[in-house]
């Protein structure tokens, strides 16, 4: 049985598998390399400008013929980055946490689809009415920042039932070919998978953040509020480090943004070199030096199920090898 779903003809690619947009770690070689494979890439704007984000869309563009997304947080300000996405007609443009009104139709005057992810059936109904193609469904589980409280396995249907005919992809603790079948059955028409990708060959992750996600089980994750420092009072989750075990009690300081909070490492946003300081989120990726253990290490629950690091593609195509087995059996 063939791995495809009526969302593969609406976004015009080959399998339902799409590639979390993870901040500083979902990159242009991420996302053009799923693509490239089949599934959707969707590159994190990562926090950088305009103009290095139009940057970030022409080298995928020079990567990847095929369809692609760039993901946008909606409380990080980003009507010109939107723009650039309409103006550069990107494929699908991906939206997180907030309202995704008045971004819909300017996006599809230009043939845009519009994506929305969500953690509630009240907050996807929402969307829904804002003209939104297409809902992600995201389940506690996942890692990262979590909008929702409800675990994966609940959601997901009750989206479904609230939303349909619009379709709704799964997230949140999908990591293998039985979690995108799983996802299938609840009658989603495809899944994220974030954690999985982290350890992709492409990813930016840094070397020491991809080994602790190689070595974690579904235990060691929490989801908290305690790198706050850049985005306060937003859960997430993350790695259980001897920094986040050493902490957790103290959340409340980690919202705080205090200036004198001491510095453990450095990094690059954009194309400038910043400090981090503690309780920051930035994803500690390639460019990072420090302290890397004590930076935010987000991974979702599915993390047990990811044992190597293997180019983009290679995972995509084992996805829907050991999907297809399962779906024929």
């Amino acid at each position: 049985m063939r791995l495809h779903t009526p969302l593969c003809d609406l976004l015009g690619i080959e399998s339902p598998i799409f590639c979390a947009p993870m901040g500083f770690v979902s990159g242009p070689e991420l996302a053009a390399a799923v693509s490239e494979a089949g599934g959707m890439g969707l590159m994190s704007f990562s926090r950088n400008p305009p103009d290095l984000l139009r940057r970030d869309i022409n080298s995928m563009r020079a990567s990847t013929g095929r369809p692609f997304g760039v993901n946008m947080l909606l409380p990080a300000k980003v009507s010109e980055h939107v723009a650039v996405c309409v103006e550069e007609r990107v494929p699908l443009l991906s939206l997180f946490w907030g309202d995704a009104a008045p971004f819909v139709k300017p996006a599809h005057d230009a043939g845009l689809k519009v994506v929305h992810q969500v953690g509630s059936v009240s907050e996807a109904k929402e969307a829904v009415r804002a003209g939104v193609d297409i809902i992600i469904a995201q389940g506690v589980e996942a890692g990262g920042h979590v909008r929702g409280e409800v675990s994966t396995f609940t959601l997901v249907p009750r989206v479904v039932d609230a939303v349909s005919p619009v379709p709704v992809i799964a997230a949140g603790g999908i990591a293998d070919a039985r979690g995108l079948v799983a996802a299938l059955a609840l009658g989603a028409q495809g899944a994220v998978f974030g954690t999985r990708f982290l350890a992709a060959a492409e990813a930016r992750a840094h070397p020491v953040y991809q080994q602790h996600v190689l070595a974690a089980s579904e235990g060691d994750t929490v989801r908290s509020t305690l790198f706050g420092y850049t985005w306060p009072d937003a859960p997430h989750r993350t790695l259980r480090t001897p920094f986040v075990e050493e902490w957790l009690g103290e959340e409340k300081r980690g919202n705080e943004g205090r200036p004198d909070e001491p510095v453990v490492g450095a990094t690059t946003v954009g194309d400038e070199s910043v400090d981090v300081r503690r309780f920051m989120g930035y994803t500690p990726h390639r460019e990072t030096s420090g302290d890397i253990e004590s930076m935010a290490l987000y991974a979702g629950q599915g993390v047990g199920l990811v044992n190597s690091i293997q180019p983009a593609g290679d995972i995509v195509r084992q996805l829907v090898v050991e999907s297809e087995s399962l779906l024929k059996h």
